[in-house]
């Protein structure tokens, strides 16, 4: 188990323009030989955008982006005219694929607050595609077969536990409050890296909620 403080993420974005960001693996100028990917995850980035901040339109490829609100609306459009509003609960995923390009905006009154994780797929190329379940349930994964990796969301009460999920690669990141797993404690921001996990349980110290990465040997 490797687990990574919230502090010790690389800071990114651009406060100026109200844009906060926090990156777990090498990102941009923060070049990390090794710190490049677990499993398939290349990127799992906190961020946070006070109301009228966004990402102005910018291209993806070969990269599976999943995405979390945490707090407030992301307002979604991309160029293969999707145009969604993203709310706390919701699982969006866009496969750039080939190729495609983006707009990510908080169009809201409110801060808006969300993790964004990249995959890499097993396979380059392919035909950009988007997906988005709102309301997703704790008792369903949600799979990304296109990188051999499931996503498993858990909302904890103190002192409930749950298992976590067994896997030649796990990430387990802390959205809010906090647990203890194994001999570890992780708070807000936190994950843990954990190599062929077999028969773990995470036990929420205060009201908490993960989100497991479950994902296969890397090919």
């Amino acid at each position: 188990m490797d687990v990574r403080r919230a502090a010790e993420r690389y800071p990114g974005g651009d406060p100026a323009a109200g844009i906060e960001s926090r990156h777990a693996f090498s990102f941009g100028p923060h070049y990390d030989p090794e710190n490049l990917r677990f499993g398939a995850m290349i990127a799992c980035n906190e961020e946070r955008l006070v109301p009228g901040a966004g990402f102005d339109e910018h291209r993806h490829s070969h990269t599976e982006i999943v995405t979390w609100v945490v707090e407030g609306e992301l307002t979604h459009r991309d160029s293969t005219g999707h145009e969604t509003r993203v709310r706390p609960g919701d699982v969006q995923r866009l496969s750039s694929a080939a190729g495609v390009r983006h707009v990510e905006r908080n169009d809201g009154e409110r801060p808006l607050v969300f993790v964004q994780m990249w995959l890499a797929p097993r396979e380059p190329g392919g035909d950009p595609a988007y997906e988005i379940v709102h309301g997703i349930a704790d008792s369903t994964p949600y799979a990304v077969p296109e990188a051999g990796a499931m996503l498993h969301v858990r909302r904890l009460r103190a002192g409930e536990r749950t298992a976590v999920p067994d896997g030649a690669y796990v990430y387990v990141h802390v959205v809010r409050g906090g647990i203890q797993l194994d001999a570890e404690r992780l708070t807000e921001g936190d994950a843990a890296r954990v190599t062929d996990a077999k028969h773990l349980e995470a036990e929420a110290l205060t009201e908490a909620e993960l989100l497991m990465w479950e994902m296969t040997a890397t090919p």
